[in-house]
C-alpha cells in the first residue's frame, strides 16, 4: 500500500499579516508624489544600464547581417544555379536558333546566281534576288490604287445602289472634289480621268512610255516584293479607269517589252497577265465642303457589320482657292493600303499618280485639254548586293531579355517576404537590428546580386557572338542595366509590403515578369512602331517598370539589327539625340521613379510591413517631442461597472510599488509597467475587446516572473505591448528606465525574446544563428566565440556536430533549445520567453530549466507557461492573469498558502465499503468536501484548520483493522489546484 505526504506549511497562516504589515509600511513613508510633468522629464532622461559593451554600432549591426545573407546565399547554391542558368539557357537557344537559320540561308536557293545555265538578275527567283545588286531597277507603270468591287461607294442619284452593283462586282469607283471656286473645282474634277478613248489600243503599246496616256489602276495591297511592283506578280487584274467604259470592258493584256528588266516578272510569273485588262468607270463626285468629304470617308470606311458594309473611295480632293494663278489642294487617300511593316522596302507606294491626276486636270484647264504631263514610270532606288542576315537576338531580344532581366524581381521579392511571413525580420528588430542597417545591407545585397547576374548575362551574351550585345555600345547597355536594377529593387521593396505570403507572392512575381513581357512584345511594341500612337501616351505606358525595360532592349534591338543588316555599329551616345531614338526619356524615366519609389517603400515599409508596425504619421515623431500622460491608477473599467481592488491585497500591493517606483528618479528596477491598457476596437456590430486592463507590474534585475493564465487571457497581448509589436490603449511601461512609447528602438538592444514558435533561418545552423545574434549585441572576436559555444553546450547543442546542422533539419525540441539560447545570448538586461520548454524531453527540459535559473541572476525575465512544475522551478514570483488582469500575485508557496487552505485526502476501497469511508472523512472533518468519486475510489477536501496530520494517520490505522483500504494519500494543495481555482472564481465573478 502506497501512502504519500506532502509536509504541513506551517507558516501559511501568518502569510495574510506578513502581507499586511508590508502595506501598511509602504503606505507609511511619507513620499510627496512629484509633478506629473518632472516625471516625465525624469523618465526620458534616464539613461539604459551601464554596458561595458554598448550597443552595437551601425557598421557592427550591417557587417552582421552581410555575413548572415551571404552565408543563407551559400547555403542556396541549387537556387542559385538555376537563376544564373536561365539567361545562359535562353541566350544558347538563340544561339542555336540562330545557326539553324545561318544554314538555311547559306543553300545555293538563297543565292544570287543562275538558273537553268542562264545566268544574271533577270533569272533570279525572288528568293535569291534579296541578295542580289540590283544597278538598275525595272521600271513600272504609275497605277492608281482603287477599292475591290465589294467595296466600292457609289454616292450620287441616278446610280446603281452598291448592293445591286456589289452583288455584281460592277460598282464605278469614286473620286470625291469639292473646292472654294466650285465653278473650277468642277471644271477640275470632270477632267481627273480622262485618257484615250481608244481600249483596244492598249494591245499594240510599247511598255511603260506609251501606257502613261492611261490611266491604270490596281486593287493589289502593296507589300515587299523585292523591287516588283506587287499588282504584276498578283491574280488581281489590272484596271483602266475611263469616264465611261465600252461595250468590250475586258481585253487580252499583251504589249511589247522595251525594258529587258521586265522579264524578271515574265519568267517567275509566266501565268500572270497573260489573261485581262478591264475597264472600270470612275465616277467624280462633287461635296459641298471637306468636311462632307471627311465625315463620309470616316463614316465609310472599315464599319463592315451586318447593317453596314465599306464603303471606300479611291480618293478625295479638296481645291481649296485655286484659280488662274493659284494651283492649292488638299488631297485625302488611304494610307492603309501601303503594308508598311517596317522592313527595307514595302513595294511601290501609289499616291503619286493620285497627284498627277490632279496636275493633269490644272494643267489642261490653264493649256488646253491637249497639254498633259506625262508620268511614264515608277522605280526603287538601286541597290548594291547583299547578304541575307537575320539576327535573331536581336528580332528575340524584347521579349526573351525582358523575361531575363525581370526574373530577379520575384526572387528579391520572395526573399524579403520571407522574412516577413517566417518573422524573421521582427525577430532581428527585437534583438536590436535597426532599419538603417537593415535596408542599407539589404539594398547592397539585392544590387550586387543583380550586378552580377547582369554580368554574367552581358558577357555570355557578347562571347557567344550575339549582335545584341556586340553592336550596341556597352557604356549605354552598362547605364541602362544600372538604372533599371535599381528601379526593380526599388519596386520589389515596395510590393513586398503588400505580402505575407511567399507562395502568394511569388505566384504574382512570376505573373508580373511573364506578363509584361508578352503585353510588351504584342501590344507595346505596336504602339511604339505606331508614329500616329500619341507620345503621351507611350509615356504613360512606360511608367511601367516592365514597359520601360522593354522600351529600352527594343531600342537596343532595332540598332543591333539594323547595324547587323547594314554592315554598321549599333547604337551610340550620339544617338540618345534622335527623335525616334526613346531610350533617353525611358531613362530618365527610370531614375525619377527610382528616387520616388525609394522614400514610398521606406514609409510602406514602416506602417504595413509586418507585426512592428508605425502609425501613419510616423514622421512627424522626428520634429516634436512626443509625451505620454499615464493614467491613474486604482480601477479598472469593463463596460459600465467599476471594479474595486481591495479584495485583491496583492494586486493592490503591486500597483503602488510601482507608483513609488515612478516617483523616484532613480529606478533600478528591470522592468515597470505603468497601468497598461489594450482595447481592441469591434468589428461587425461586436463589442470593443478590453484585452488587458490597467496592468501595473514591477520586476527587478534578478527576478524570474512567470505569468499563469488560461488561453485567451492577455498574456501574448501583454508581452506583445512590452516587445512593441502592439501599441498600447493607454499606460505605458519603463525597461530600466526607457519608454517603450517611444524608445523602444533602444529597448531592443538590451532585451532578448524566445517566442512562443521558433523563428529560425531553415538554412542555417545553430552556431551561424548564434553568431549572427550575438554580433547584433556587439559580441566581437574571441568573445563572441567563447559565449556561441557556451550558449550551445548550454542548450545541449554543441557536441554531436548539432551545432553545425542547418536549422531545418533539427527536431522540434532541438529548434525550441536554440530559440532558448538565442534570447540570452549577449547578456540581454530584459529577456522574455514564451513557453520555452514546450515540446521538449524531460531531460532537456531540466536542463534547460539550469539554463534559465543560471540566466537569471543578473536580468529580469518574463515567463508566460502552462507548466505548473515549470512555474515552481524557475518563478520567483507568479502572477495569475484571468481575462485582461492580474487575479493574484505572489511566489509559489505564498499562493498556495493563500488560495490553497486544504488537504486532499484520496482513499481507495471496494465499492460497498464507500460509506465508511465517508463516515471516517466526516469525523477528522465536518466541512470536508467530496470532489471526486469513481469505483470506490474517493477525494476529499479537508480545511486545514478543521485538522492535524497525525489524527489523519491515526484515524486512516484504525480504519484498516475494520475494512480493506486498497490505497490512501494524503497531499498538500498543488500551483495546478491554486490555478483552477483562481480562474473560475474570477471567470464566475465577471459572470455574476
Amino acid at each position: 500500500m502506497e501512502q504519500t505526504l506532502l509536509k504541513e506549511n506551517s507558516s501559511a497562516d501568518l502569510l495574510p499579516l506578513g502581507h499586511w504589515l508590508s502595506r501598511v509600511a509602504l503606505k507609511n513613508q511619507r513620499i510627496r508624489p512629484a509633478p506629473q510633468t518632472s516625471r516625465i522629464k525624469d523618465r526620458l532622461d534616464m539613461e539604459p544600464p551601464p554596458s561595458s559593451r554598448g550597443p552595437a554600432s551601425f557598421r557592427t549591426q550591417a557587417n552582421a547581417l552581410l555575413r548572415k545573407n551571404l552565408t543563407f546565399q551559400k547555403r542556396n547554391l541549387k537556387t542559385n544555379f538555376g537563376i544564373v542558368a536561365f539567361p545562359f539557357f535562353l541566350c544558347a537557344v538563340i544561339v542555336i536558333i540562330q545557326q539553324v537559320v545561318n544554314n538555311e540561308l547559306n543553300q545555293d536557293r538563297y543565292q544570287c546566281g543562275c538558273q537553268d545555265g542562264v545566268c544574271g538578275l533577270q533569272y533570279s527567283t525572288l528568293d535569291q534576288v534579296a541578295t542580289c545588286p540590283i544597278p538598275n531597277p525595272p521600271e513600272w507603270p504609275v497605277l492608281l490604287q482603287i477599292p475591290r468591287p465589294e467595296y466600292r461607294a457609289v454616292r450620287d442619284a441616278g446610280l446603281p445602289t452598291e448592293d445591286s452593283c456589289r452583288s455584281s462586282l460592277s460598282c464605278p469607283a469614286a473620286l470625291l472634289f469639292t473646292g472654294g471656286n466650285r465653278s473650277l473645282a468642277q471644271s477640275l474634277g470632270q477632267t481627273l480621268l480622262q485618257g484615250s478613248s481608244s481600249f483596244s489600243s492598249l494591245n499594240s503599246l510599247d511598255y511603260p512610255s506609251n501606257m502613261a496616256n492611261f490611266v491604270l489602276g490596281t486593287d493589289t495591297y502593296t507589300r515587299d516584293t523585292q523591287f516588283i511592283e506587287p499588282a504584276f506578280i498578283s491574280d488581281r487584274p489590272l484596271y483602266w479607269i475611263q469616264p465611261e467604259c465600252p461595250s468590250s470592258a475586258t481585253t487580252p493584256l499583251s504589249f511589247q517589252v522595251a525594258n529587258r528588266s521586265i522579264q524578271l516578272v515574265i519568267h517567275v510569273y509566266p501565268s500572270h497577265h497573260c489573261g485581262e485588262l478591264q475597264c472600270v468607270q470612275g465616277l467624280t463626285l462633287w461635296r459641298d465642303n471637306s468636311s462632307q468629304i471627311n465625315d463620309e470617308l470616316f463614316r465609310g470606311y472599315r464599319e463592315g457589320n451586318s447593317e453596314r458594309k465599306e464603303n471606300e473611295y479611291i480618293a478625295a480632293y479638296d481645291f481649296l482657292n485655286s484659280n488662274e494663278n493659284v494651283f492649292n489642294l488638299s488631297i485625302w487617300y488611304n494610307s492603309t493600303y501601303n503594308n508598311d511593316t517596317g522592313f527595307a522596302t514595302i513595294g511601290l507606294t501609289r499616291v503619286p499618280r493620285t497627284v498627277n491626276l490632279a496636275t493633269n486636270a490644272y494643267l489642261k484647264f490653264l493649256r488646253g485639254p491637249g497639254v498633259i504631263s506625262m508620268f511614264e514610270f515608277v522605280k526603287e532606288m538601286p541597290k548594291s548586293g547583299t547578304e541575307l542576315k537575320f539576327d535573331f537576338s536581336s528580332i528575340l531580344g524584347g521579349l526573351f531579355f525582358t523575361w531575363i532581366i525581370e526574373m530577379l524581381f520575384p526572387v528579391i521579392l520572395t526573399y524579403l517576404v520571407y522574412e516577413r511571413q517566417q518573422k524573421l525580420k521582427m525577430m532581428m528588430k527585437m534583438h536590436g537590428l535597426k532599419d538603417g542597417p537593415y535596408w542599407l545591407i539589404s539594398y547592397i545585397y539585392f544590387f550586387s546580386l543583380s550586378s552580377l547576374y547582369m554580368l554574367c548575362f552581358v558577357v555570355f551574351g557578347s562571347l557567344i557572338g550575339l549582335k545584341f550585345f556586340r553592336l550596341n555600345d556597352y557604356s549605354i547597355q552598362i547605364v541602362f542595366y544600372l538604372v533599371f536594377i535599381n528601379l526593380q529593387i526599388a519596386m520589389a521593396i515596395l510590393v513586398s509590403s503588400f505580402f505575407s505570403a511567399v507562395k502568394t507572392a511569388t505566384v504574382i512575381g512570376y505573373i508580373y515578369v511573364f506578363g509584361s513581357g508578352l503585353l510588351g512584345e504584342f501590344l507595346f511594341r505596336f504602339f511604339i512602331e505606331d508614329t500616329s500612337f500619341p507620345r503621351a501616351w507611350k509615356i504613360v505606358l512606360e511608367l511601367i517598370p516592365g514597359f520601360s525595360l522593354y522600351r529600352g532592349l527594343y531600342e537596343f534591338s532595332q540598332y543591333a539589327f539594323i547595324g547587323n543588316l547594314m554592315g554598321t555599329s549599333g547604337m551610340k551616345w550620339g544617338d540618345l539625340s534622335d527623335s525616334e531614338n526613346g531610350l533617353l526619356e525611358v531613362l530618365i524615366i527610370m531614375f525619377v521613379e527610382w528616387l520616388l519609389l525609394l522614400p514610398v517603400a521606406f514609409y510602406l515599409d514602416q506602417i504595413l510591413g509586418g507585426e512592428i508596425r508605425k502609425d501613419p504619421l510616423f514622421f512627424l515623431d522626428y520634429f516634436q517631442k512626443k509625451s505620454t500622460l499615464p493614467t491613474r491608477p486604482g480601477f479598472q473599467e469593463k463596460g459600465s461597472k467599476v471594479f474595486i481592488e481591495m479584495d485583491r491585497p496583492d494586486v493592490s500591493h503591486e500597483r503602488e510599488v510601482v507608483e513609488q517606483l515612478l516617483q523616484d528618479s532613480n529606478i533600478n528596477h528591470a522592468i515597470i509597467s505603468d497601468n497598461l491598457r489594450k482595447v481592441y476596437p469591434g468589428r461587425d456590430g461586436n463589442p470593443d475587446k478590453l484585452a488587458v486592463q490597467g496592468l501595473s507590474l514591477a520586476v527587478p534585475n534578478g527576478e524570474c516572473f512567470g505569468m499563469l493564465g488560461p488561453n485567451g487571457a492577455g498574456k501574448s497581448t501583454f508581452i506583445n505591448m512590452m516587445i512593441g509589436l502592439v501599441k498600447p490603449s493607454s499606460g505605458t511601461a519603463y525597461l530600466h528606465g526607457m519608454d517603450i512609447s517611444i524608445n523602444m528602438d533602444e529597448i531592443y538592444t538590451s532585451m532578448g525574446v524566445c517566442p512562443q514558435h521558433d523563428l529560425l533561418w531553415e538554412t542555417l545552423t545553430g552556431r551561424e544563428h548564434l553568431l549572427f545574434y550575438g554580433r547584433l549585441k556587439n559580441l566581437k572576436g574571441p568573445t563572441l566565440l567563447q559565449a556561441v559555444e557556451e550558449s550551445l553546450k548550454n542548450v545541449n547543442l554543441f557536441y554531436g556536430g548539432v551545432a553545425d546542422k542547418q536549422a531545418g533539419k533539427y527536431s522540434g525540441g532541438m529548434k525550441r533549445r536554440l530559440s532558448v539560447a538565442i534570447s540570452l545570448i549577449g547578456d540581454p538586461k530584459v529577456v522574455y520567453m514564451d513557453e520555452p520548454s514546450t515540446g521538449l524531453d524531460p531531460a532537456s527540459r531540466n536542463n534547460l530549466w539550469n539554463v534559465v535559473n543560471r540566466a537569471k541572476k543578473d536580468r529580469a525575465i518574463i515567463l508566460t507557461t502552462h507548466s505548473m512544475e515549470e512555474a515552481e522551478v524557475l518563478c520567483d514570483r507568479l502572477g495569475i492573469f484571468v481575462d485582461g488582469s492580474f487575479q493574484c500575485i505572489g511566489n509559489p508557496k505564498e499562493l498556495k498558502g493563500r488560495y490553497g487552505g486544504s488537504y486532499v485526502f484520496t482513499m481507495t476501497t471496494s465499492a460497498n465499503e464507500e460509506e465508511e469511508v465517508e463516515g471516517l472523512v466526516r469525523q477528522l472533518s465536518p466541512n470536508a468536501n467530496k470532489i471526486y468519486h469513481i469505483s470506490g475510489t474517493q477525494k476529499f477536501e479537508l480545511p486545514k484548520q478543521e485538522i492535524r496530520i497525525s489524527d489523519v494517520f491515526r484515524a486512516v490505522g484504525i480504519a484498516k483493522s475494520k475494512f480493506t483500504i486498497h490505497a490512501w494519500g494524503l497531499a498538500d494543495t498543488t500551483l495546478e489546484d491554486v490555478f483552477i481555482k483562481v480562474a473560475k472564481g474570477a471567470e464566475f465573478n465577471m459572470l455574476s
